[in-house]
């Protein structure tokens, strides 16, 4: 987890927001708008989805000083934003954070020699490793860590706007208000965080819609795991009845081109986007997003087969930006590139 300096040297006119104030997500270019305080990877790539107006009136974030002492890269999607945050030095370095936002701060390398994290609510904790520990911090609940690394930092913190958030009938849980925790291990949230990493990581401007349901994923554990796990009603588990599978594969080959947003996958089914992505993988073996490549991938190899098309114009003719993310798809799905396959189809 990154931390900082003595906390007298952040001084008592820091611009802390106000819990009262609306939610307002960090912004894809990793600054706070206002604010100097904030870094940024040089080559982020930022994913807007549905609610722009989220997404644009953003610009709370965890602050860090100093700010060159890290480098950030933030995505953005419909409710909820992730923030990968990157040590550049062994320097001291303290963090603070208090917003009308829930924080989930995810650390996947943290090793300190001295240090302190404070989440109010709880007791302070001086844990020297934090590798592969995880911290939720409520909404209008203060979050503030200093330490002296002893190893570069890697934390990804995940904002969700709590109006956004899952309803507890849509979870499956009883009711429960979200609580604060300090440094505690949940396989499923870190599996799912790391998911997220990889992706911004590596993603190209085709993976907006496998964000979007690694997030809704992210976001229910999270409420379930702060009701303890307590059920209201099972999960689906017979998968998709039959209409509904047929009405979502036919809407996906009408709009294999177009980036299809869960949410109207799910409502033409009449289910919540969570319920839909799990009932889709039981029927089909495979989320929604890599059933739509599928589709894309095999409507490409009957394109393939015919002469005329270059690989150029029939990636962008089912929807990828580029032509490397349509090989990077292909090659996935098939094992060869378009152009290898093209060949050995001679």
């Amino acid at each position: 987890m990154v931390g900082i300096v003595n906390s007298a040297q952040w001084g008592a006119d820091r611009n802390i927001p106000n819990p009262s104030e609306p939610a307002r997500l960090p912004p894809p270019d990793g600054r706070a708008r206002g604010r100097d305080r904030l870094d940024e990877f040089p080559d982020h790539r930022g994913y807007r989805h549905q609610d722009r107006s989220t997404v644009d009136a953003c610009n709370q974030a965890v602050e860090i000083y100093p700010p060159d002492a890290v480098k950030r890269r933030t995505v953005t999607w419909d409710g909820m934003a992730a923030e990968m945050v990157q040590a550049m030095s062994c320097e001291k370095i303290e963090l603070r954070f208090r917003a009308p936002l829930h924080l989930l701060a995810v650390c996947f390398q943290g090793m300190r020699s001295d240090g302190d994290t404070f989440v109010e609510g709880l007791p302070r904790s001086r844990l020297r490793d934090v590798s592969r520990k995880l911290t939720f911090v409520p909404a209008g609940h203060e979050y503030h860590e200093w330490q002296e690394p002893r190893v570069l930092t890697r934390v990804v913190y995940f904002y969700f706007d709590p109006a956004k958030m899952p309803t507890y009938l849509e979870a499956g849980v009883a009711p429960a208000p979200l609580a604060p925790r300090l440094f505690f291990e949940d396989v499923t949230l870190a599996d799912t965080a790391l998911k997220l990493k990889r992706l911004m990581e590596n993603a190209g401007a085709d993976s907006g819609p496998y964000f979007e349901a690694l997030g809704i994923v992210l976001a229910h554990e999270l409420v379930r795991l702060n009701a303890g796990f307590s059920r209201i009603e099972a999960p689906v588990r017979g998968g998709l009845a039959a209409w509904q599978e047929r009405t979502v594969t036919a809407y996906i080959e009408e709009h294999l081109a177009e980036q299809i947003p869960l949410a109207t996958l799910a409502q033409l089914v009449r289910l919540s986007r969570y319920y839909f992505c799990r009932a889709f993988k039981q029927s089909f073996g495979m989320p929604p997003h890599h059933y739509h490549v599928h589709r894309r991938v095999e409507h490409a190899k009957s394109l393939l087969a015919k002469p005329g098309s270059s690989v150029t114009d029939i990636g962008l003719a089912l929807g990828f930006s580029e032509t490397s993310s349509f090989t990077t798809a292909f090659h996935k799905t098939i094992g060869l590139t378009p152009t290898a396959y093209r060949r050995s189809l001679a």
